[in-house]
């Protein structure tokens, strides 16, 4: 898969992290959009490197999928729990 894809990959993985993880995130749409693509690329190189799974050139791979929306989930979790409370303050 070439790095559009990546980011396309991670565009909807972010949108799934976010239905699996519902609620108010500090960075709204934007923010929850580029946690999606990093995590995309953290979970698809984490999966690579420690799991010994090779990243797939079918964009349609369920490894994948998973280890994109995994990565979202767990950055989408670290970053509420570093700046989610934020916004209550002000």
């Amino acid at each position: 898969m070439g790095i559009i894809s990546w980011i396309i990959l991670g565009l909807l993985a972010g949108a799934i992290a976010k239905v699996l993880l519902p609620g108010r995130d500090p960075g709204g749409l934007v923010g929850t959009t580029l946690i999606g693509i990093v995590g995309a690329f953290l979970g698809g190189w984490l999966s690579s490197r420690y799991l010994d799974r090779p990243i797939s050139n079918d964009f349609y791979d369920t490894a994948t999928w998973v280890a994109a929306v995994g990565g979202s989930l767990v950055l989408l979790i670290a970053y509420r729990l570093l700046f989610g409370n934020s916004r209550e303050r002000r």
